[in-house]
């Protein structure tokens, strides 16, 4: 009688604590997140050296190495509420390195994308070489596998998850589900929380969060991007397969990052 006494004191104690918890839990519904892009410039050059242009391409990428570092950096910011985000970069220029190998369309590429949750349709400002597209579509359907690995970003706890995208793309996401809201930087959302890490690895990028601010965002700092020729992602795919149609090899890589 005293044991059976015994475990149910334990059980009443356990549920009450747990009760308690989720009572203190606080969830995170708008705000604004920086990240950081980091792009493997090494990598990246190195991919781009065949038996057609070692004879000069592998010395200029040992003098890049000697004087630039392995990795381009770059900031954004995600502003957020319940229904809607905004992802954007400075309007300040960053310094720009004038070394013709440090030039990657992944790594510069700077999308603008506002996204609505309630209607799930993004749009994105898109600039590609001399030409800026808004693109307006509904967002991107992503299958993510959800699996039991965790990490800290920003002092949130993060779940990953897994996915293919574009057929070949592989993704790596980190969601924190203490930020209720199914975004993410760029174009990944679609997890049960906010997206505060993402690798492509094979692609030689990521972007991480290192700072979340809980604050209300006005209306005004979620307002979509109006200026660009206007298109959807089918139209975008047009444009950019019949520009690149006698590219070759090289033209793969250049739409992938293009149709992030």
């Amino acid at each position: 009688m005293k044991t059976t006494l015994k475990y149910i004191i334990l059980f009443a104690v356990i549920f009450i604590s747990s009760d308690l918890f989720a009572q203190n839990v606080h969830f995170v519904q708008n705000g604004v997140i920086e990240f950081e892009k980091r792009s493997n410039m090494y990598a990246l050059i190195k991919k781009k050296i065949d038996k057609d242009n070692e004879s000069y391409l592998k010395e200029a990428f040992e003098q890049y190495k000697k004087n630039n570092p392995q990795f381009k950096v770059a900031k954004s910011t995600l502003n957020f509420n319940r229904d809607k985000s905004l992802y954007k970069w400075p309007t300040v220029e960053e310094t720009v390195n004038s070394n013709w190998l440090a030039s990657d369309v992944l790594a510069d590429l700077k999308n603008t994308i506002a996204t609505n949750f309630d209607q799930q349709t993004s749009t994105t400002q898109k600039s590609v070489y001399e030409d800026t597209y808004l693109v307006k579509d509904s967002v991107r359907k992503i299958n993510w596998k959800i699996t039991d690995e965790t990490r800290e970003i920003a002092g949130y706890e993060c779940r990953r998850a897994n996915a293919i995208i574009m057929d070949s793309v592989y993704v790596v996401a980190y969601y924190s589900n203490q930020i209720a809201v199914s975004g993410g930087p760029e174009s990944f959302t679609g997890l049960p929380g906010m997206i505060l890490g993402l690798a492509l690895p094979h692609e030689n990028v990521t972007w991480f969060a290192t700072k979340v601010t809980e604050v209300t965002v006005s209306e005004k700092d979620l307002t979509a991007p109006t200026k660009g020729k206007p298109t959807d992602n089918k139209g975008l795919k047009a444009i950019l397969l019949g520009a690149m149609k006698n590219w070759g090899e090289y033209a793969h890589p250049i739409f992938k990052a293009f149709s992030l």
